[in-house]
């Protein structure tokens, strides 16, 4: 059993601040600064480059791989982590193509992260062979599932609403068609169980920096099953991916496992901060975190629509169908979020009307979830976000 008190004191959480941005940056764990520190002064300030070797930093893509994939029910050895989600998606998808040359299309939904759907844009161009990327409504994804789509190109959790996809069943409804999968786990991961493994999921990405509190610029990782690891394209042959990097080749041999999907140097220092947050997942049960978000999120939604009918729920209200954020409609979103902001409630905003909060149990708890509710019923009964100092738009919303 997970005691949530303890996880919670593992973390620096700034006094008189409810943090409900989890799901965006997840909060700084006590132990990350200290690992940090020791990187860069016993380890890079003593060994300097020996500390490829004698740290074992050359190894910590796979290492932080393997202690990632307990997370999401990935196979040891086929998670690598390292450079950003936006590269690995590019990876994943570029790879999935390949492995369905006869095929043109790449299938996606309106709640995907845009991101994904620019690097998909992005690799049609480059490729330049007729590829069409096809957008279809979260809800209509399993209808457009057709023997002419090459990869369906998922993010399991959409990003402004929470609305969760049924991995198992579109992976099987994907490959009884002969369509190759990539998901995003980018609000899945230490938000909700995941079993790649079961799922028999192609290819995975996601980022550690939201739930499972990497820091800000934190690595990304990859993953592929372990069928397909032998044999897939690697359209970004970077050293760190080839069989021998210190061989030097003038040309690319890629490595025998999911190792080809490696490719710049890895960010010892951010992989520093990584390794340390993961220690607090080792006190954790997923399904513990599960089961608490959902009693949270219920008791946050509870709350807020009792007293503020203003706001219109913009998640699903079955929490099986949700990750863990809580997602509600307000046409001046943007002002309120700072108004509450202000108040210590933290959360963000997304176009155009979207306010987000997400609840993270491994440092949220009943008294923080009460304590935001009372402060938005304040905020929002009283227009206390119908200032001109709200509206005044900032870099990142």
């Amino acid at each position: 059993m997970t005691d949530f008190a303890a996880t919670k004191a593992m973390f620096h959480l700034p006094k008189g601040m409810i943090y409900l941005d989890g799901n965006s940056l997840g909060a700084l764990p006590r132990a990350a600064a200290a690992a940090v520190a020791s990187t860069i002064g016993d380890e890079w300030g003593e060994m300097l480059i020996t500390g490829w070797n004698k740290a074992g930093w050359m190894a910590l893509p796979m290492h932080l791989g393997d202690r990632i994939a307990g997370l999401i029910g990935a196979e040891p050895g086929h998670v690598v982590v390292g450079d950003t989600l936006s590269i690995k998606v590019y990876q994943a998808l570029a790879a999935g193509l390949d492995m369905r040359p006869d095929r043109r299309v790449i299938l996606s939904d309106s709640g995907n992260f845009p991101t994904d759907l620019y690097m998909a844009e992005g690799l049609i161009r480059a490729l330049d062979k007729g590829h069409e990327l096809r957008v279809v409504a979260p809800e209509d994804v399993a209808d457009h599932i057709t023997d002419d789509v090459a990869v369906l190109m998922l993010t399991e959790v959409d990003y402004r609403t929470g609305r969760r996809h049924d991995m198992v069943d579109l992976t099987q409804r994907a490959h009884a068609a002969g369509v190759v999968t990539v998901w995003d786990l980018a609000h899945s991961a230490g938000a909700l169980p995941v079993d790649l493994a079961g799922a028999r999921a192609d290819f995975a990405v996601g980022c550690t920096y939201k739930y499972l509190n990497g820091g800000p610029g934190a690595p990304a990782f990859i993953y592929v099953a372990p069928r397909h690891a032998g044999q897939i394209s690697t359209v970004l042959s970077g050293w760190q991916g080839h069989t021998a990097p210190f061989a030097f080749d003038l040309d690319y041999r890629p490595n025998a496992g999911a190792e080809r999907l490696r490719v710049g140097t890895p960010p010892i220092l951010q992989m520093a901060a990584l390794n340390a947050a993961l220690d607090i997942w080792d006190m954790a049960d997923m399904a513990d975190v599960r089961a608490k978000s959902m009693a949270l999120t219920d008791m946050f939604i509870k709350g807020v629509e009792a007293t503020c009918p203003m706001l219109t729920l913009n998640s699903p209200r079955d929490a099986q169908a949700r990750g863990s954020q809580v997602s509600f409609a307000f046409k001046d979103g943007y002002g309120a979020m700072q108004a509450l902001i202000a108040r210590g409630v933290v959360g963000d905003f997304r176009a155009p009307d979207i306010m987000r909060f997400g609840i993270t149990p491994l440092y949220i708890d009943e008294g923080d979830v009460q304590g935001a509710i009372d402060i938005i019923s304040d905020v929002m009964n009283n227009r206390l976000w119908d200032r001109p100092e709200y509206k005044i738009r900032a870099a990142v919303t």
